[in-house]
């Protein structure tokens, strides 16, 4: 029967079109509402208007409901899907909205009440969109004898009838012209007037530039999102200040580099319901092992999202010569190396924390403040308890300090004893020490990478809260943090003292050690200050039982 039904898409259409009228309170269904409907379903019209880029958001803003802006009742909820119904009655070939007409009505009664309006209440079609309804059943009769009224259908009759939504529609670059005539259309697609280039250029960009913001939009939620996963491991697992407030800046910084492009732009152009990935799932992506993981992926994400904004930021951007500040690409691209930085800096920090967990006594091992043998003492220390030494000979020449090295590095291997050579990557890799430890006006901690390799541990010497929190983004492993008091070892003019020691409490949970002149005399004070760990000399090499000494300084540490 020539155009005596309706397509699925566009039954679902009307059907909705209707029922949100009454959500919105509305007493006649409008042409505005089968346009807002139009743009809910996947459907021929819902892919010209997305390429368009007009948004159901866009519709509801606009004046095109005889005078009844939307409005959302209070406690009212969004409609949710539809299930057609098939018309049990014999539809009549003269007047297939009647039959619809019913099956709407079939809807509301098995709709449920709190949510949708009863069939009593339900708003009826004013005489505007009947006359949507006979162009479009016009138009899909006389294409054939099978072809049923599509939903490119509806949305040609809602131009060609409603001038205020032609009007609308039109500045997207839609109109009578945007769709394609058949052989035996009426005169409203039939004799088209030729598309201008201009209106052509203008629904290609329109549609791109929608795309563009879509694709922004998505990006910068999932750039957004994976900032503040981290940034809550970081605030509440790690309890790290310093961490925090750099990820927080980054969010700033994200925030400030997409100020140029409207939000509200970006919100119109959202389309979750379609978006196909929402869909594509797999299975490491639902189960992750553990904190570890969730922190590294949400990294991940941050990172490829920002580049994703990077690269189509550019297509929207327009050149600006009076000014020398960076544009949105320029200043993504600076954010995405920032996250780089704190990416290695969070891993970092957790991955020191595993490896000197129950190192807290800190052995700098040198033969000037040693009273006996320097191995005797070494052995007597790791017997008290010491898991952590350092080698600091700042005299000895360089061919007996690799033999010396390599004899330590046999006693701490076999004692399962971490060792780390002072100032020199080069002998720390020949002796096969775990790592090095190097001060302000040493090597910098990228160049001793380079010869330790990824491996191994780099600790800074630091003085101050500055240079504490640059060790830490330049991927130190540890940190020194002093001197706290009047040292044997090394003579300085100034001390940072315990101030600097709360400093670091209170900011950085990279392990770090705070060192000059502490023995059990001002241990406490050191605790109170905030630390947890401690390094020593003199307090464990120029005691007569050096055994003791450590003992005691690990059972003090570990008893707060």
């Amino acid at each position: 029967m020539q155009g005596r039904s309706l397509t699925e898409g566009s039954r679902r259409a009307v059907e909705l079109a209707r029922r949100q009228a009454a959500t919105w309170g509305h007493p006649e269904v409008l042409p505005a509402h089968l346009l807002w409907a139009l743009l809910e379903e996947e459907s021929h019209a819902f892919e010209l208007l997305e390429l368009a880029g007009v948004t159901q958001l866009h519709i509801e803003r606009r004046d095109i409901w005889n005078g009844d802006a939307p409005r959302k009742p209070a406690g009212a909820s969004q409609p949710t899907e539809i299930a057609t119904t098939e018309s049990t009655e014999e539809e009549s070939a003269d007047d297939p909205i009647a039959a619809l007409t019913r099956d709407v009505a079939a809807v509301f009664e098995r709709a449920n009440a709190g949510d949708s309006p009863r069939e009593g209440d339900a708003p009826a079609e004013n005489e505007l969109l009947d006359e949507v309804h006979q162009h479009a059943r016009q138009a899909a009769r006389i294409e054939g004898r099978d072809v049923e009224t599509s939903s490119l259908h509806l949305l040609a009759a809602i131009v060609a009838t409603d001038q205020e939504i032609s009007a609308f529609l039109f500045e997207f670059g839609v109109s009578a012209e945007s769709f394609k005539p058949g052989p035996n259309q009426p005169e409203l697609l039939a004799e088209p007037m030729p598309v201008s280039f201009e209106i052509n250029l203008q629904a290609e960009t329109s549609g791109e530039r929608a795309t563009i913001l879509r694709i922004l939009d998505a990006s910068s939620n999932r750039a957004r999102e994976g900032l503040r996963v981290v940034e809550d491991y970081v605030r509440f697992s790690l309890d790290d200040a310093h961490l925090s407030k750099l990820l927080k800046s980054a969010r700033h910084q994200l925030r400030s580099a997409l100020q140029n492009i409207d939000s509200e732009s970006l919100i119109e152009s959202r389309n979750t319901r379609e978006d196909v990935g929402t869909e594509i799932t797999t299975s490491a992506e639902m189960v992750r092992p553990d904190s570890l993981s969730v922190v590294k992926a949400s990294l991940k994400r941050a990172q490829e999202a920002t580049r994703t904004l990077e690269e189509y930021s550019k297509v929207l951007a327009t050149p600006n010569s009076t000014t020398d500040q960076p544009g949105t690409s320029q200043q993504l691209e600076q954010l995405r190396y920032k996250l780089y930085t704190i990416e290695k800096a969070v891993l970092t920090t957790i991955s020191s924390q595993k490896q000197f967990e129950n190192r807290n006594v800190y052995l700098l091992l040198s033969s000037d403040q040693c009273e006996g043998d320097v191995e005797h003492v070494l052995k007597e220390a790791i017997a008290g308890g010491v898991r952590l030494v350092q080698i600091r000979e700042k005299t000895m020449p360089d061919r007996e300090l690799l033999e010396y090295a390599r004899r330590v590095r046999s006693i701490t291997r076999d004692a399962g004893v971490m060792l780390i050579v002072n100032d020199r990557p080069d002998l720390a890799v020949l002796c096969e020490a775990d790592g090095v430890h190097v001060g302000q006006d040493e090597l910098r901690v990228h160049d001793v990478r380079r010869i330790l390799g990824p491996n191994r541990l780099i600790g800074v010497s630091t003085h101050s809260i500055e240079q504490a929190q640059n060790a830490v983004l330049d991927g130190a492993s540890y940190i020194g943090v002093g001197p706290v008091f009047k040292s044997g070892t090394k003579a300085f003019d100034e001390f940072a003292g315990l101030d600097f020691v709360r400093e670091v409490a209170a900011e950085i949970q990279l392990p770090w050690f705070p060192i000059g002149g502490i023995d059990l005399s001002n241990l406490d004070d050191v605790i109170e200050a905030g630390a947890s760990r401690i390094a020593v000399s003199g307090a464990v090499c120029r005691v007569d039982e050096p055994r003791r000494a450590a003992e005691q300084l690990v059972a003090r540490l570990s008893n707060h």
